[in-house]
Parts: structure tokens; C-alpha cells; sequence
């Protein structure tokens, strides 16, 4: 009987995802054409060049999260090595040809041509799905420092620095934030968890502080002169205070007229604000709010403990940078370049995310796939597979 609540409660859990995610992709072709048009007809001479690639991108992420969903999650636990392996020598390689001078500037985007991707994004994925099988694997011993918390410890700090090393810094602090939150979830000790903390945290800070640009960001949030505020906050904020309760109406803002950079990618919420005031901030807010209420119900009615680690990582990655990148365009925290999820024009980041969103939906439905098959349904499903 509880295994029959659960699947359902499981199942609803991940209908209501399908329906909130469509919900931001909708958002998302809609605003990215508002706040886009006037930058994509100044650069490419025609207004709909980011509408055409950002449909093209969210049908392909509809695609992905119904394809997904189909297929058993435990294949990501039997590929997570092998994953993780291929994220770490696509960042290293980037690395690589920044230093041998192929690549100027940030080594963040690998491909040919127009078919390029951010490897933090496969990174981020990948080190979630291996994470979730090591805490699966150390449950019986997972308090040790030895050989439960420093293997994993090393793992993250790898990716961490690889990306830190870019440069983008704001996406490396994402993913630490992420891994230690999973560990945090997965019950390792909470005395490691704080001294790693406490060590880390100096040394971002120094990081931090160490190139101009990123030192200029905090100087220009932790300002009381206006007249020294950074430009792009200063748009936002004027794009945000001209929405008002109901907002200027759809197509009406007027920051995305080239004043607001990148104003349909990392500033994006400041057009919605703009154009469908606080109520329409607050509704994405509270979308996101769902999305997150969601994939806790997941992954605690996970089949199995990868199951839950890996809806709970999901869950908070997504949310993570959607939060993030709000509070940016509100002037909440220091400027960084952080998208947000299923909204911001980018194609690599909505695939990666919609790959995460079809994992979810495959986790709440596993049970009833099972059942659908005649399949017995394990007390523990790892020790059925080991047998």
C-alpha cells in the first residue's frame, strides 16, 4: 500500500513538473524574442534571429526531457565514471588550448561552428550523477573522513577548479554549492562539511578579488554612490522600477533597446519585470518555487537512494542559478553571468536542464513502469541488481 502512495504521489509530483517546465519554456520564447529583437536586428540585421534559435533550442529540449524520460535512470549510475571522466578532460582540454593560444580569452565553449556547448554544463551533470552513486555506495561507512569524504571531496574540487580556472567563477562557487549540498543531503559528517567550509571560503574570497573585473563587481554592489554602480545594474534596476504592480505590457520595454547588455540572457527577468511588473516576477518566482517543491517530492519517493540523491542535485542545481541569476537582476548579490533556466536564450544550458527535468520525470515514474511491465518490485532495487 505504501509503495502504491508513493508511486503515486511520485507520478503526480512529476505530471506537475512536466506542466511548470512547459510553463518556462513558454515564458522563455516569448521574452527572449521581446528583449532580443532590437539586439538581434542591430547585430544580425534580422529582428527574429534569437526567437528562430531559441524555438529550435526549446523544441529540441522538449525532445530531450520526453525522450529521457523513457529510459531507465539507472543507466546515468552505470555511465556516471565515464561521464565524469569525459567533463574533466573536455575542461582540461580547454585549458589546454587557452594556454597554447587556440583559445583567447575564457576557455568556457567546445565545437565546431555554429554546434558549440559550455562544458560547465555537462560538468555539473556529470559530477551530480557520480556523487549520487559514491554517496549510494558509502552509506554503511559514509561519516569516514578517509575513505568516504575526501574521495568525494576531491572529485568536486577537480571540477571546481577546472572551471574556476576559465575563467568563471561564478559557475564554479554554483557547482561547489551544489556538490556540498548533495553531500550535506547524502549524511556525511557535518564536522567535515563545516571545516571544508571554513577553509574554501578564504580562498574564494582571495579568488575572488584576484582579477579586476571580478573586483570591480564588488566594489560596484557594495557601493552606497549611485553614480558608481556598474551600467548593467543600474538598467536593470531602472528597467525593474518601470514595471511597476502590472508591468508596461508584452513587448513594451523599453531597457531591452540596446541600454540593458545581454538583456536576453543574464538580464532577461529584468524584461519580465518590465513588462509584466511584480506580478509577473512573481509568478516566475513562484514557477520556480514549484519546480523545486516538485523534485524534493521525487526524490523522496525515489525507488532507490541514486534515485534520491540525483532528483535532489537536480532539483537544486536548477533552482540554484534560477535564484541566483534573480537575485542578480534585482541587485541582491554581486553581477555574475549566471542564465536563467528554460528562459534565457542559450541552447547548451536548456538541453542540459531539460536532460536534468526528463531524469526527474524518469525517477517518478519508475515505479509505475515497472508495474506496467509485470515487473516484481524490489524491496531494495540495488540488491536485486547485484543478484
Amino acid at each position: 500500500m505504501e509503495s502504491v502512495e508513493t508511486s503515486r504521489a511520485g507520478a503526480i509530483a512529476g505530471k506537475m513538473l512536466l506542466l511548470i517546465v512547459a510553463v518556462l519554456m513558454c515564458i522563455g520564447v516569448v521574452v527572449v524574442y521581446s528583449s532580443g529583437a532590437g539586439w538581434a536586428e542591430t547585430k544580425f540585421s534580422n529582428r527574429e534571429y534569437f526567437l528562430y534559435r531559441h524555438l529550435v533550442f526549446t523544441v529540441a529540449g522538449i525532445g530531450v526531457v520526453l525522450g529521457v524520460a523513457r529510459i531507465d535512470y539507472h543507466l546515468f549510475r552505470k555511465i556516471s565514471r565515464l561521464f565524469l571522466m569525459a567533463a574533466i578532460g573536455i575542461l582540461l582540454l580547454l585549458l589546454m588550448l587557452k594556454v597554447v593560444g587556440v583559445i583567447h580569452g575564457a576557455a568556457r565553449w567546445i565545437g565546431f561552428g555554429p554546434v558549440k556547448f559550455q562544458a560547465s554544463d555537462l560538468a555539473k551533470y556529470a559530477l551530480i550523477f557520480h556523487l549520487a552513486r559514491l554517496l549510494e555506495e558509502k552509506q554503511s561507512y559514509i561519516k569516514e573522513w578517509t575513505s568516504s569524504f575526501l574521495p568525494m571531496l576531491l572529485l568536486l574540487l577537480t571540477v571546481v577548479v577546472l572551471v574556476a580556472l576559465e575563467p568563471n567563477f561564478s559557475t564554479a562557487s554554483l557547482i561547489g554549492i551544489i556538490g556540498l549540498t548533495l553531500m550535506f543531503i547524502g549524511g556525511v559528517s557535518l564536522r567535515h562539511l563545516g571545516v571544508t567550509l571554513l577553509s574554501m571560503l578564504p580562498i574564494a574570497a582571495a579568488y575572488a578579488m584576484s582579477a579586476p573585473y571580478r573586483m570591480a563587481r564588488l566594489t560596484a554592489f557594495f557601493t552606497s554612490d549611485e553614480k558608481k554602480l556598474s551600467y548593467q545594474v543600474v538598467q536593470a534596476l531602472i528597467g525593474l522600477g518601470n514595471g511597476g504592480l502590472r508591468g508596461l505590457g508584452m513587448g513594451e520595454s523599453k531597457q531591452r533597446e540596446l541600454y540593458l547588455p545581454l538583456s536576453y540572457n543574464d538580464f532577461v527577468f529584468v524584461v519580465i519585470g518590465e513588462e509584466y511588473g511584480f506580478i509577473g516576477a512573481v509568478v516566475v518566482l513562484l514557477l520556480f518555487t514549484a519546480l523545486l517543491v516538485c523534485g524534493i517530492i521525487i526524490a523522496k519517493n525515489a525507488p532507490d537512494a541514486f534515485g534520491r540523491y540525483v532528483a535532489a542535485g537536480i532539483s537544486v542545481a536548477i533552482t540554484l542559478f534560477a535564484f541566483i541569476n534573480i537575485a542578480v537582476a534585482c541587485h541582491l548579490i554581486p553581477t555574475t553571468g549566471v542564465a536563467l533556466p528554460f528562459i534565457s536564450y542559450g541552447g547548451t544550458a536548456l538541453l542540459a536542464n531539460s536532460l536534468g527535468i526528463g531524469i526527474l520525470v524518469s525517477i517518478s515514474s519508475h515505479r509505475k513502469r515497472m508495474m506496467k511491465r509485470g515487473a516484481r518490485e524490489p524491496e531494495n532495487i540495488m540488491e536485486e541488481r547485484e543478484r
